[in-house]
């Protein structure tokens, strides 16, 4: 009976950790398209802006 107890102790901590880290990258996916239009947005402006001649 104690080792039942223990496992389902086991199981819900894993249960616990997983469902944060899925909350964690959900909330990433929608992040990180973000981020990448903005690091696209700010290469382009440098580029684009600079005091070079071609």
């Amino acid at each position: 009976m104690k080792q039942l107890i223990w496992i389902i102790a086991v199981v819900a901590v894993l249960f616990l950790i997983m469902g944060a880290t899925i909350r964690a990258v959900a909330f990433l996916l929608w992040v990180a398209p973000v981020l990448l239009l903005a690091a696209v947005l700010v290469f382009f402006l440098n580029r684009s802006g600079g005091k070079r001649i071609p």
